[in-house]
């Protein structure tokens, strides 16, 4: 029997690594580019962009960070909420977010050119990546040792 989990590895890591090869030509990393494309969906807060992202809050800080170094992005108070921050993007952040876009869709095709029936496959993962979001044992955070 195949090793599922060994081959879907496999593919998510060589798949990763050519996104991130191709969003560095355009200068964002995949992260970056998660939290563009989310933060300008609607006004959302970090937490809320995180979560979205899949990104720990260390990792969101720091994305935040590089996005507004780098004029794409900036931290503006809640209206609603004192203590939150709104992560609203710029106009160069748009243009930013629009080729990164272009760019992982260019990469997820030819990625999907590879397989005799793309939209069958897709399906496929979105329920296995659904199913695995479910009740059961989740991942184990390790200690840092601190």
């Amino acid at each position: 029997m195949l090793d599922l989990t060994a081959l879907l590895n496999a593919a998510g890591h060589a798949l990763s690594n050519r996104l991130a090869a191709a969003l560095a030509e355009v200068g964002l990393t995949p992260r970056m580019q998660s939290v563009l494309v989310h933060a300008i969906e609607e006004d959302r807060t970090q937490i809320e962009l995180a979560t979205l992202a899949d990104l720990d809050k260390t990792t969101m800080v720091s994305t935040v960070d590089e996005l507004e170094r780098l004029g794409l992005a900036e931290r503006k108070p809640s209206p609603t909420d004192r203590r939150a921050r709104l992560i609203v993007v710029t106009a160069e952040g748009r243009r930013a977010a629009a080729e990164g876009r272009r760019t992982a869709d260019r990469i997820h095709a030819s990625a999907l050119a590879e397989v005799s029936d793309p939209d069958a496959f897709a399906t496929a993962l979105a329920t296995l990546a659904e199913a695995a979001r479910g009740p059961g044992p989740q991942p184990i955070r390790r200690s840092r040792g601190r």
